[in-house]
């Protein structure tokens, strides 16, 4: 895989990414949209099926990792540091690209919001708040969430007959997979949702979020309130110290 795939292919897959994700978020928390409230459910499948989306656009291009956590995961458990600021370029930039898209997607909703007696606040749809802000506790939670994502996605590898999980190819450059691995990993995106997003909103991408934050700030959303930046190094900080520790432990275990 040359560099320019590679970074191309994170930045189109992870603005799939994020804009089924945000999107999912927009239509399940703005008014006037036709799901309006339909569920936490929906969003967990919504982020899932973004991750599916964006991983099987991308992977014939750059393996498809479209995080952070997952890119510095694989180079923990491989060693191979010398592509990672090229894939993590890719991935804010193309979180950005798809928090845009998604904005306007909902541009009429956003509007429409301005002008409800009481303006929802904005910044969930593009990025994670906690439901209890304690920043101990919600750093234990996105390390937690984050290894919960990658430790299975390394050890989904050592399965026979599903061609799944981050492999070296000739090159030694680390790809996802192929078939029925992407659906797999957006599957366990969807458990991690339902079963640990609750506290935090589940980042476990610091792309994921910084990005989206950062097209929050920029946008003339009116009304749109404050982007959090105190908050925000709580999913970033959380998710790459949930990968290093996955990426260990896979190590030592397998």
């Amino acid at each position: 895989m040359s560099n320019g795939d590679i970074f191309t292919g994170e930045v189109i897959g992870t603005a799939i990414l994020i804009l089924f994700g945000a999107g999912v978020c927009a239509a399940v928390t703005l008014n006037h949209s036709k799901a309006k409230d339909s569920g936490w459910i929906v969003i967990a499948f919504g982020w899932g099926f973004g991750v599916m989306a964006g991983a099987y656009t991308a992977a014939p291009l750059s393996g498809a990792h479209l995080n952070p956590a997952v890119t510095v995961g694989v180079a923990v458990d491989t060693g191979d540091w010398d592509k990672v600021p090229l894939y993590i370029l890719g991935q804010l930039i193309g979180a950005v690209i798809g928090a845009v898209l998604a904005w306007a997607l909902y541009y009429a909703q956003f509007a429409a919001n301005a002008d409800e007696k009481n303006a929802l606040p904005t910044l969930g749809v593009f990025a994670t708040v906690p439901e209890i802000r304690n920043p101990v506790a919600n750093l234990v939670t996105e390390i937690i969430a984050t290894a919960a994502l990658v430790l299975p996605l390394l050890a989904f590898g050592k399965v026979d007959g599903i061609g799944i999980g981050p492999v070296a190819d000739g090159g030694g450059t680390v790809v996802l997979g192929s078939g029925i691995s992407v659906l797999l990993v957006a599957f366990l995106v969807v458990g991690i949702g339902l079963s640990l997003g609750g506290p935090t909103g589940y980042a476990i991408n610091p792309a994921r979020d910084l990005g989206p934050r950062l097209a929050h700030a920029l946008l003339p959303i009116p009304n749109k309130g404050t982007s959090d930046w105190g908050y925000a190094w709580v999913p970033v900080v959380g998710p790459l110290i949930g990968a290093v520790l996955a990426g260990l432990v896979f190590n030592a275990a397998f």
